[in-house]
Parts: structure tokens; C-alpha cells; sequence
């Protein structure tokens, strides 16, 4: 570990100290914890930024992340009585992406918070799903409602869901270009924020919802997420005509090499391309290339596939390495140190092969807010107990689902010709029922 005489730090890739981690297993840190800081990049602006010459501004909630997690935390937290300052690092909202699925947990969440029935009316409902083998036979088909006839699944756009949840809170509690560079708890029991531009922030509760590299996470003691062995290609395809296809996921499975789309709206379709890679390989952001590697990995697979590709905006392309984090129990820290608290990928990363990623930071933020709203409003219990009852409910619901996200993943990605056989003839066609697949949708929430 790296320390200056005059000012104690650590780079955010430096290693945890055995005798620091000790301290983060336990669910506390020294009130001496040392920064953490990011090297800064270029100049940001934002006119809500405070200046580095002033002083230190207080508040009493801050979000560290203005993704989906730490939008729908503010979220509920307002429709509780609550309010709080959201630092989101980049200038505006990042509408960067292409969609994502949300069953019906998901939604349960966005009706409680009030935003469910707006999105309903942009996104089309996906009646089903279809698997195939790379030859384009059917494999299998599915409906969701002969499964379960409250399933409620849509492909939803990313931007759209940012747009809609910060539409809902009040003026100002985005603040743009806020880029955390170092993190500390006080003598007071507060939590000091210093973001890149110099300007600082005192906390009495500070939330990470900064995703699945989360500089708080590592400051708490948490180990950087594990790259799985796939990688995936995303793209959003866009019919201005009206696209189309069904409504229904559509999956095409190889060996060690899978894909599938689905339509969004009237208008839009995305589409990945997941394949194994023994690394995550250089970081490619020429969307021609990214189309050009996508489109040789499927080259001879179903035209429908090739045509969506094809008909896919190159700033909608993004390629990603996947990744998740095992919460073992008594090994990784608990979601909270004092005041210090995660959501989301933040704390448990998870793969998107289960489609609960975002399922599950909507669900963090209803939960995590009920708790605090209720601790904030009576003197019991504390906030640091509402806090760890939080986390202690949570993590019997997060661990299993990152996990079977993992295994689901690494058995459909078997690169073996045999096994893929037996999968493609005897497993899927035969074995598989969708129902139990889908028990982990389950989750009831009344409004706030």
C-alpha cells in the first residue's frame, strides 16, 4: 500500500492492506479510513457543481451513480418523504446502451414507484420464447402466460428508463459531472466525498450505486468482479417502417457461441452475440469493427439474425466483457459499513443470463429505501441497523441468483459437440420446463 507522509492514500489499484481487510470483513472501518482517489480525467462542467474554493457542503443522504440503481433508489426514497443528492459523473444522463429485459419483479418495482404504466405504453410485451439450433430448427417454444399468468416481460431501452426516473424526482437532485476521487469517514461519524473538480461533501449517509467497477465497493473492502470467460456484442436495430418481428425472445444457440434478439417497440429490435473468450481482449470502440467481428462470429447462422444486424445504427453497438461478484458468506464484506451503504452492481455484479441484473437493483432501491425512510423517521432503528437489515435480507435473494446467472451461462456457452448435442436434442426439446426457471421473478411490493 502506497502512503504520503503528509496525505494518506491509497490508488484505486492497490491492493487491501490484510490488516485493513480485517477490518472490512467485519463490517466496520477505523474512522481514520484512508482516501481512495481516481486518477482525474478531462474537464468537466455542470452548473450545479460547487466551487473547489468553497467550503464543504453538507447533506444529509448522498447517491454516489445516477444509473438505473441510484435513479430508483432517489426515487423511492421521494416517494417516501426523503431527499437526497444524486453525483452522477458524467454531463448529463447516460443513455448510452442498448436495452434491457425486465420480468415481472422488475415491473412490480416501477409500479411502486410510480412509473410503471408510462413505460408500458413505449415497450411491447413479449408474449413467449423461441430456441433454435444454428441451422435455424426449433428447438422448443415457450409462452409465458401458459408458465405463469402473472409473468409480465419487456425489452425496455435503457435511455428511456433513465429519462422516465429522473423526470419523477425533484430540480436539482442530479448533479452532473460530479466524479467521486476520494472517500473518508470523519471523527463525526459523517463521510467526507471529494470529486475530481476539488469541490467537497460532508454525508451523514453516503449510497454506492456506482455500478460494477464501484470505487466505494473496493474502499469497502470488496474484491473486483471476475470476468466470466464471454463476451457479448449488443446492438439495437431500428426499423423506421415499423420492424418485423413477433413478440417473443428468440434464441440461437452454437457451441461456445450463442445469440438472440427480441423485439423493443414498433420500431426497434436488439440483438447480442455471446461468445467465450480466455480474456476480455483490448477495448474496441470503432462501432464499424464491432459490427464487422459480430457479424464474422455468425456469419452462416439464421438470415433474420445477419438482417437485424444489419439493420443496426453503429452508435448503438457496444461490446462487453461479463462479469460477476459471489457474495460468500463470512468471506465478503456485508452491503454496509456504518452509514456507508451498496446497491446494485455496486455490490452484487451478476451475468444477464437470467435477465435480473436490473431486476435486482430495482428491487435493492424499494427495499433499502422502505428501511431507511422508516429509521430516518423514528428513533428506532438506527440507521446503521436499518442499513445491515437491508443487507441481511437481501443477500439470501442476490447470492443464489448470481450464481445460477453463472452456471446458466457457462452451460450455455459448452463448446463441447457432443454436449451441445445432447442440449440441442435431449435437454432442451425434452427436459426443460420454463415455469421453475422462472420462481426467481417472484417478488411482492406494494406501493410507496
Amino acid at each position: 500500500m502506497a502512503m504520503a507522509s503528509s496525505s494518506p492514500s491509497v490508488l484505486l489499484k492497490s491492493p487491501i492492506s490484510p490488516s485493513l481487510a480485517l477490518h472490512f470483513h467485519g463490517g466496520e472501518f477505523p474512522k481514520s479510513q484512508l482516501w481512495i482517489r481516481a486518477r482525474p480525467r478531462t474537464k468537466f462542467y455542470c452548473r450545479n457543481v460547487v466551487s473547489a474554493q468553497s467550503e464543504v457542503r453538507r447533506e444529509d443522504i448522498v447517491i454516489v451513480g445516477g444509473g438505473i440503481a441510484g435513479l430508483a433508489t432517489a426515487l423511492s426514497l421521494h416517494r417516501l418523504g426523503v431527499r437526497t443528492l444524486v453525483l452522477e459523473q458524467a454531463e448529463s444522463l447516460r443513455t448510452s446502451g442498448t436495452s434491457l429485459t425486465l420480468f415481472k419483479n422488475g415491473w412490480r418495482v416501477l409500479d411502486a414507484i410510480g412509473v410503471g404504466n408510462v413505460l408500458r405504453t413505449q415497450f411491447l410485451e413479449i408474449q413467449g420464447m423461441v430456441v433454435k439450433s444454428v441451422e435455424g430448427k426449433q428447438l422448443r417454444s415457450f409462452t409465458f402466460k401458459d408458465e405463469d399468468e402473472s409473468q409480465e416481460v419487456r425489452a425496455v431501452e435503457r435511455r428511456t428508463l433513465l429519462e422516465t426516473l429522473a423526470s419523477q424526482l425533484p430540480a436539482g437532485t442530479i448533479q452532473f459531472s460530479s466524479k467521486l476521487e476520494g472517500i473518508q469517514r470523519t471523527d463525526q461519524d459523517e463521510v467526507k466525498l471529494e470529486l475530481v473538480d476539488g469541490s467537497q461533501l460532508m454525508a451523514k449517509i453516503v449510497i454506492g450505486c456506482d455500478g460494477i467497477r464501484s470505487p466505494i465497493a473496493r474502499w469497502m473492502g470488496f474484491s473486483e468482479p471476475n470476468y466470466v470467460g464471454h463476451c457479448a456484442f449488443r446492438g439495437l436495430a431500428y426499423y423506421p417502417n415499423g420492424q418485423p418481428h413477433e413478440p417473443k425472445v428468440n434464441y440461437i444457440y452454437g457451441k461456445g457461441l450463442r445469440a438472440g434478439y427480441v423485439p423493443v417497440s414498433a420500431t426497434k429490435v436488439y440483438w447480442f452475440v455471446c461468445y467465450n473468450s480466455s480474456s476480455p481482449g483490448p477495448k474496441i470502440t470503432d462501432p464499424a469493427v464491432l459490427k464487422q467481428q459480430a457479424k464474422e462470429l455468425v456469419k452462416n447462422w439464421p438470415s433474420e439474425l445477419l438482417n437485424i444486424m444489419d439493420t443496426t445504427p453503429e452508435d448503438t453497438l457496444i461490446r462487453t466483457p461479463l462479469v460477476d461478484r459471489w457474495l460468500w458468506p463470512a468471506v465478503s464484506p456485508p452491503a454496509s459499513s456504518g452509514r456507508v451503504v451498496l446497491v446494485g452492481d455496486a455490490w452484487h455484479p451478476m451475468t444477464p443470463n437470467l435477465g435480473q441484473g436490473a431486476c435486482c437493483a430495482l428491487e435493492d432501491a424499494v427495499v433499502l429505501a422502505r428501511k431507511l425512510a422508516t429509521a430516518l423517521k423514528s428513533e428506532a432503528p438506527s440507521v446503521e441497523e436499518a442499513l445491515r437489515s437491508y443487507g441481511t435480507e437481501r443477500w439470501p435473494r442476490v447470492f443464489p441468483l448470481t450464481v445460477r446467472a453463472n452456471v446458466v451461462g457457462s452451460a450455455l456457452q459448452w463448446d463441447n459437440p457432443v454436449v451441445c448435442s445432447v442440449r440441442n436434442n435431449v435437454v432442451i426439446p425434452k427436459l426443460v420446463r420454463l415455469g421453475p426457471l422462472l420462481n426467481h421473478t417472484n417478488f411482492e411490493c406494494n406501493a410507496l
